[in-house]
């Protein structure tokens, strides 16, 4: 199901926004995301429910009397965060694809500035390359802190894509960029050594990040350390694969 209604004005950015119950966190989301860039920007916003058994469809339903620059996409069954955000990426509008958590953590406001640095970067660059954000200050438990201050040292060290937080919702990137990369379950979390490898380039900017006040958490730590060790090994064996050729024209 997909509903739409909005400006006539082709939006420069979609703003995707994969959701499982989060019911308490839409409407506040949507007015962040609507009060940071109202007026920098022509943009969208794509909300994706991935097969939420709450009363998601019923506010979103809600958001898009409120909310025109708002399309909805809902998923019969939950197919995971990398599949919503490849689904509301497909669905969206702009050349350009901003992510945001749905749980309320990630903070719009640090869009319009990561916005601008993509389009202050040279022109042959824009293309290949993502801006993402690095949670320096997380407000999160001590536990999960340390998890991922030790699965990002792990994967960085692994990979080598540099990066202090791969798993940062907030982030910034051409939707044709996106569209060329692999997808996979768990993709999301790997995005920056995903666009290395394809031959783009990161900038990684510092965000704000915050606690968590509606709803609750779908991941634990458990659950996500054994699932990061198997999507390492994989993400390995992709890098290692990869071939960028240097296209010189058509005769």
């Amino acid at each position: 199901m997909i509903a739409l209604a909005g400006s006539e004005l082709s939006p420069e950015l979609s703003v995707v926004v994969p959701v499982k119950n989060e019911a308490e966190n839409i409407l506040p989301l949507l007015d962040e995301i609507h009060t940071a860039l109202q007026g920098k920007v022509v943009f969208e916003v794509v909300y994706v429910d991935d097969g939420s058994d709450d009363s998601t469809p019923a506010v979103l339903a809600q958001a898009k009397t409120l909310h025109p620059r708002l399309k909805v996409v809902r998923h019969r069954a939950s197919c995971g965060q990398s599949q919503a955000v490849a689904t509301g990426v497909k669905h969206a509008a702009g050349l350009l694809i901003g992510t945001l958590d749905g749980d309320g953590q990630n903070d719009p406001a640090d869009l319009p500035a990561m916005l601008d640095r993509w389009r202050n970067a040279p022109a042959l660059a824009r293309p290949g390359l993502m801006i993402t954000g690095w949670r320096a200050n997380r407000r999160d438990n001590g536990l999960r802190r340390l998890s991922s201050r030790l699965a990002n040292t792990v994967r960085s060290k692994l990979l080598k894509d540099g990066i202090p937080d791969s798993g940062s919702g907030i982030k910034l990137l051409p939707r044709a960029l996106f569209l060329d990369l692999p997808r996979f379950d768990h993709m999301h979390r790997f995005m920056a050594a995903l666009v290395i490898r394809a031959g783009g380039t990161v900038e990684t900017v510092r965000v704000n990040h915050r606690a968590r006040e509606r709803g609750v958490s779908k991941y634990g730590v458990w659950n996500r350390l054994w699932v990061g060790i198997v999507d390492i090994v994989g993400m390995m064996w992709l890098i290692r694969r990869a071939r960028n050729p240097v296209v010189e024209g058509l005769e």
